[in-house]
């Protein structure tokens, strides 16, 4: 690639990390934001959000020659609305006869100086960067963290091929298929990982039993119209519209019904056609499903994920996959940018079991820090203190800190509802009686969260299990 000679006020595409390229301009870094060592970089500014970073000059094209290549390839309301952006700068430029007029650190009409806003200043590897942030936008914004690295790993566990591939591509950047996508299920884990599909460039066609189901803060289907998906009447239209489409929902029953219902997943299933289970369910349930499809030539993986709502918008869930490896494969960019690593664990059903796993772990752990929260309470020892140790201790952890906060702000705003916890306790418990395998402690939280969810606490997020142990 030739080199580009840049000046300040040039316009620009910059690629930052993993995530499409961006209109921006080049500006003059502050005074005292000193330029990365050993890198050749502008300093840009992003239209349509608050955002600066260096980007290299390799990641640099000239704005006009390269721009009805960028439309074509990117979409989505947050890009256009970022394009009208340098459009409206160009008309207001052309009216002032080229030259450009800053308010930033000028005077006022009376002579004051205008205080200029702190910048954000991004960074490639900034392992807590939110990037590129559309200001009018919560969580969901145009690019989220850029923290992933690509590594593969494989081991060889008995008879089972087990693959771990980090979700971003060579050199940070993501091809999207150009398979159709369609996705079933807009719920708190389904609607973060549409977003970061459509982001990244995918065709997604959507479907979700009610609009209305989906809370305020989520996404509803008619958004993601305006960032450019589609919209299917039914999961047996979308599957026939689509080449892969992928279904997350909330438990055994909903998962069989989609496929198995009325316009249902199967009606839609021909030769070639990919199904891809992202709810965590029982390994009877996966068998069953990919049975059914299997039986109409489809091509069946099991995908559940290990995250939360704030994960799968930030784009950074851990995919479980197992079934069709081609099936996997053909994922590829779909897992890329929902997620910062995906395993393959070999036949269906393992996906499935290993998540019951991680769950019944995750949810009893929730129970066993609530139960600590409130014995402090109950021996009269500061519930802040004890959060302090744990911070300082092995237990330390992004989870015990968030879980802890809102316990103690009493913020139970759902990021994984307590009565999916409670589910994937009781399914694990089941698994275990299954393999002839006590799990008493998985048992004794389980009990916990029953308590919990007749304490009418079942919507709440599952820290909500801290109020069974104060009722």
């Amino acid at each position: 690639m030739a080199t580009v000679h840049l000046r300040i006020g040039d316009l620009v595409w910059g690629k930052l990390g993993r995530y499409p390229p961006w209109p921006g301009k080049v500006v003059s870094p502050p005074k005292d934001l000193k330029k990365p060592r050993g890198k050749k970089c502008h300093f840009v500014k992003f239209f349509g959000t608050e955002d600066h970073a260096w980007i290299k000059v390799e990641q640099l094209k000239p704005y006009h020659p390269h721009k009805e290549e960028m439309i074509k390839i990117n979409k989505g309301k947050r890009f256009q609305q970022a394009v009208d952006a340098v459009e409206d700068f160009l008309k207001k430029k052309e009216k002032q006869g080229g030259k450009e007029q800053s308010s930033e650190g000028k005077g006022d009409s009376k002579g004051k100086k205008t205080p200029t806003k702190p910048l954000k200043i991004l960074e490639e590897d900034d392992e807590d960067l939110s990037a590129l942030k559309d200001p009018s936008e919560k969580p969901a914004s145009s690019m989220e963290p850029i923290s992933k690295r690509l590594k593969i790993v494989e081991e060889d566990t008995r008879s089972t091929s087990i693959q771990a591939a980090d979700s971003t591509a060579i050199n940070g950047s993501i091809t999207p298929t150009d398979k159709r996508i369609g996705f079933l299920g807009l719920g708190l884990m389904g609607s973060g990982i549409v977003s970061n599909l459509l982001k990244m460039g995918h065709v997604v066609t959507v479907w979700n039993r009610t609009v209305e189901k989906v809370p305020q803060d989520i996404q509803h289907c008619d958004l993601f119209i305006q960032e450019g998906a589609r919209l299917g009447r039914t999961p047996a239209e979308v599957v026939s519209m689509c080449d892969i489409t992928f279904s997350c929902v909330s438990d055994p029953k909903a998962a069989r019904d989609l496929v198995l219902g009325p316009s249902g997943v199967l009606q839609g299933i021909r030769p070639g056609k990919c199904y891809v289970e992202m709810s965590t369910v029982d390994p009877e349930t996966i068998t069953e499903l990919s049975q059914v499809i299997s039986s109409r030539g489809g091509r069946f993986l099991e995908a559940p994920v290990a995250g939360s709502q704030q994960v799968s918008n930030e784009g950074m869930l851990v995919i479980l996959a197992a079934g069709d490896r081609t099936v996997y494969e053909d994922c590829s960019s779909c897992f890329q940018a929902m997620g910062k690593t995906s395993f393959f664990l070999g036949e269906v059903g393992n996906a499935a079991r290993m998540m019951l796993i991680l769950n019944m772990v995750q949810g009893s752990f929730m129970a066993t820090i609530a139960e600590g929260l409130t014995l402090a309470q109950a021996t009269g020892q500061s519930q802040h203190t004890f959060l302090d140790i744990l911070s300082q201790g092995q237990m330390a952890s992004t989870f015990v800190d968030q879980k802890c906060q809102n316990i103690l702000q009493g913020n139970f705003k759902p990021d994984y509802y307590l009565k999916h916890i409670q589910k994937d306790l009781r399914l694990a418990i089941s698994m275990g009686d299954t393999a002839n395998h006590p799990t008493p402690m998985a048992a004794a939280a389980n009990e916990v969260y029953k308590r919990a969810k007749a304490l009418d606490q079942s919507d709440n997020d599952m820290s909500a299990v801290y109020r069974a142990y104060i009722h």
